[in-house]
């Protein structure tokens, strides 16, 4: 259980995520695009894939979301890179939180790697507060943890992830 100190800074960070919508802004030529609704509440999305190709080395934007792509251990060396999620929504601060938080893991990750963060995402979301064994790969959007005590907010923060995994197994099946 979190401190009430570092509570507080999680809800600073969602706060901030609410307001500066990272990632915020459909950019042209994606590779496949998404657009989700909860009914339960309005919250809506719209995000597109964008991909480059891979390396094989990773080219995060940052140290933390290089991952492993082309070591062997996840995808191909040949798996395209994420480039960015653009997305554009409308909905309360969680579920824009989240889709800020997404928009800023994601460059640098394979496709296979997404997913494993989509299903690590989803584990920590059914957790009820427990949490997950390991959330370091999911970098900031780890702070959301808190969000899974509530069942109906839980729809919100997985919102742009679901939206992100329609748009990988949109590349994935070939649809895009």
């Amino acid at each position: 259980m979190a401190s009430p100190e570092l509570a507080g800074l999680y809800q600073q960070v969602i706060l901030d995520h609410s307001k500066l919508r990272k990632g915020s802004g459909l950019v042209d030529g994606g590779v496949a695009e998404s657009h989700q609704l909860n009914p339960t509440c309005g919250d809506e999305i719209t995000l597109r894939l964008h991909l480059v190709e891979g390396s094989g080395s990773g080219l995060g934007s940052d140290s933390g979301n290089a991952g492993t792509a082309g070591d062997g251990t996840h995808g191909s060396a040949s798996e395209p890179i994420i480039e960015r999620l653009s997305w554009d929504g409308q909905g309360c601060s969680i579920s824009m939180a989240s889709a800020s938080l997404l928009s800023e893991l994601a460059p640098g990750l394979t496709p296979t790697e997404l997913t494993e963060r989509i299903a690590l995402f989803r584990e920590m979301m059914r957790s009820r507060g427990a949490g997950v064994e390991d959330d370091e790969p999911l970098g900031d959007a780890a702070v959301l943890e808190s969000v899974s005590k509530y069942i109906a907010r839980v729809k919100c923060a997985m919102l742009a992830w679901v939206a992100a995994e329609d748009t990988v197994q949109q590349v994935t099946a070939g649809r895009a």
